[in-house]
């Protein structure tokens, strides 16, 4: 089996929510991947809003892969029993959202849930050196978060490739997702720098022939 696919439903059609999800439940994703961002609080920590709860709930009733979310709010802690309620299998929280990263991943575990640790673009890997074995995944961004359809920052390559060195060294077991910007362009690419999981949105969701983008960048 090639690398685990993660179609993001953020860039789905909304008026066409169950065609799109079972059209990945037919595919050969690995994983359903929500992309959660807020408004309704001070101190945002992207300058968008994806969806809520109700909106979550219905994709989970139908979803038959695994649901990967990536939070990109300010004090995930608040909401993790409940997507641990829903179903989630996998959950990250950014290094620059969390006070108590430690101790917000041993939370998510508690709770049955694989813990991640997303990164910014900016974000040196070096803030990862004491939290890594306590990750089971730590999740690359490609691009600034916020916004779908963003281009794929380049430097982001040698991040995976040097973040797999680390792996290798501290936790083995632990896998990298990269999200923002992947494509059948880069894929391969990414695949050969040491990716284990490709979250696509915009280059899924505007393809003429979705499922056979999915297949594509599955078998990379």
């Amino acid at each position: 089996m090639g690398v685990l696919v993660a179609p993001s439903i953020l860039s789905a059609d909304f008026g066409n929510l169950d065609r799109d999800v079972e059209m990945v439940n037919c595919s050969a994703a690995s994983f359903i991947h929500l992309d959660i961002m807020e408004l309704f609080r001070s101190g945002l920590f992207v300058p968008n809003i994806s969806y809520g709860f109700p909106v979550i709930k219905a994709i989970a009733k139908r979803a038959k892969r695994p649901l990967d979310a990536h939070l990109m709010i300010v004090d995930p802690d608040r909401y993790l029993e409940r997507f641990a309620d829903l179903g989630v299998a996998n959950l990250s929280v950014h290094y620059e959202a969390c006070t108590h990263l430690h101790r917000s991943l041993q939370k998510i575990k508690s709770l049955g849930m694989k813990a991640g640790v997303a990164l910014n673009p900016h974000t040196p890997l070096s803030s990862l050196e004491e939290i890594l074995p306590c990750s089971d995944f730590v999740l690359i961004m490609a691009v600034n978060p916020g916004f779908g359809g963003q281009s794929f920052i380049e430097e982001s390559y040698l991040k995976v490739e040097r973040l797999k060195k680390m792996i290798i060294t501290s936790n083995p077991e632990c896998m990298i997702e990269i999200d923002g910007g992947v494509s059948l362009i880069n894929a391969a690419r990414l695949v050969e720098c040491g990716a284990d999981i490709l979250v696509a949105g915009n280059s899924v969701f505007t393809s003429e022939r979705p499922e056979q983008t999915i297949e594509k960048l599955a078998n990379v």
